[in-house]
């Protein structure tokens, strides 16, 4: 008997496509990760088509980027083939649509609706599903820039996907809309497990505030990136990387440089294995490992779930400082701010010293107010306080609420009161050494802090020492 060699199964066709200057080599690159494409000298240039191999989610995919079309009618099966460049290159990028298992057709959000996106939009209709079919608009690089897409929809592609490719904004929502149509050939060699885990590092400042912006699909992410980045009293500088890592972008608010970090959408696909999805969400949480500040972005018109509440506990497990924001505010008819706080920290009470902000990164309402809160925030969680203001502060409290007793029998008598770190704020309690203090005057100890000092945003741990051992550590 004789074996036969299994042919290896090609990995699923992803094209790019569009007429030239749309920014598909700029896409291109942002996704495979080249981080020195000379994008200038690949534009209008760009003569065989670019192949690179995308690891998006634990998945693989095959990304093409083809020559920009000029002149339909080279596409013509009846033009007589010759040997000149621009109409070779034009006919290979017919050939790679025909046979794409998805199409991102590329548009140009600056030059807006031309009459050659409409001519090649006729030319897809006939010659690919409509299913495979993301219509993506390029240079949504702010707020401002949305104002132009309604004429898109005159293609009927549906709802187009809205990206930056030079800064790398939404192309992570991009990348699990993928994800979402294909069919993926999972990824198993520990090689390709490395390379999806490794991580960029990030950028250095003396006084630099890392800001994670984290949560589900769907919620406005990429929106409130694009937001937060349209302000005039705001320096932008963008410093794009991978789609597959997290974008990061360097900006200047009040004379305080801040780092926007935009991570991938997260998803419940493969929830039975880890609760949360593999490898995005663990990029996603890595990255907001080395923030100072997280974003937690919700749909305040959706009912929390709990893998918001997941979230949540993640950020908190890792003693970040966070704000909750609330977006799609102006689709919510009834506005009150007061009963919306309260049902969110009626169902996350472990989390009610983060602030809830909320806003509408579509219409760009109170978005400026993160900002303000983030620099607040930042300053409340390096709150230093002396040990001679400890003593008063623990004094005065002792005379309104005396310390409870725990385990044992001996009352407890506080001997000392420090704190030992900022960033975030522990502190420091020093009891007799057959002595125990009940966890809800710690609690107590906890909320009279924040009463007097603020610590807004910030997690607070209070620790229990007995005899220079530590004994018992509670965290809010």
């Amino acid at each position: 008997m004789v074996e036969t060699k299994k042919k290896k199964k090609p990995l699923p066709l992803v094209v790019i496509f569009g007429r030239t200057n749309v920014g598909k080599s700029t896409l291109f690159n942002c996704l495979i990760e080249k981080r020195q494409a000379l994008v200038s000298d690949m534009e209008e240039t760009t003569r065989d088509s670019n192949l690179g191999e995308i690891s998006w989610s634990g998945r693989k995919f095959t990304l093409v980027d083809t020559g920009g079309m000029v002149d339909l009618k080279h596409l013509s099966n009846k033009t007589k083939t010759t040997d000149e460049v621009g109409v070779q290159v034009q006919k290979q990028a017919f050939k790679y649509l025909k046979q794409a298992d998805l199409v991102l057709f590329l548009l140009d959000n600056k030059s807006g609706l031309m009459p050659q996106d409409k001519e090649l939009a006729l030319i897809i209709k006939k010659n690919v599903d409509s299913k495979k079919i993301i219509l993506t608009v390029n240079k949504v690089d702010a707020p401002k820039d949305r104002l132009r897409i309604s004429e898109f929809y005159k293609l009927s592609f549906g709802e187009p996907s809205l990206v930056s490719a030079a800064n790398g904004s939404g192309t992570g929502d991009l990348l699990d809309l993928i994800a979402k149509k294909l069919r993926f050939k999972k990824i198993k060699s520990d090689k390709d497990k490395k390379y999806l885990n490794k991580e960029l590092p990030l950028p250095v400042a003396d006084n630099l505030i890392k800001v994670c912006i984290i949560g589900k699909p769907n919620v406005g992410k990429s929106s409130l990136f694009n937001s937060l980045l349209g302000y005039e009293r705001v320096i932008v500088s963008p410093t794009p990387h991978t789609t597959r890592e997290p974008q990061h972008t360097r900006i200047t608010y009040e004379d305080r440089p801040l780092l926007l970090i935009d991570t991938a959408g997260i998803s419940h696909k493969g929830a039975k294995t880890y609760g949360l999805e593999k490898f995005s969400i663990g990029k996603s949480l890595s990255t907001l490992a080395k923030s100072d500040i997280a974003l937690l972005i919700m749909d305040i018109n959706q009912e929390l779930t709990h893998q918001d509440a997941r979230l949540v506990q993640e950020i908190v497990d890792r003693n970040k400082s966070f704000i909750f924001i609330a977006n799609k505010w102006d689709l919510v008819p009834e506005r009150d701010t007061k009963k919306y706080t309260n049902y969110l920290y009626g169902k996350m009470p472990f989390a009610r010293y983060a602030p809830v902000q909320f806003i509408s990164a579509k219409t760009g309402e109170k978005v400026k107010k993160i900002f303000d809160l983030i620099l607040q925030i930042d300053q409340q969680k390096n709150i230093t306080l002396s040990d001679s203001t400890l003593a008063h502060f623990l004094s005065r409290i002792v005379k309104t609420h005396r310390p409870t007793r725990g385990k044992g029998v001996r009352h407890p008598r506080i001997r000392d009161f420090t704190q030992i770190s900022v960033n975030p704020p522990r502190f420091e309690i020093r009891i007799g050494p057959q002595e125990d203090l009940h966890f809800s005057y710690i609690r107590f100890i906890e909320n009279r802090l924040r009463e007097t000092y603020g610590f807004l945003g910030t997690p607070l741990t209070v620790q229990i020492a007995k005899n220079k051992t530590t004994h018992g550590l509670h965290q809010e």
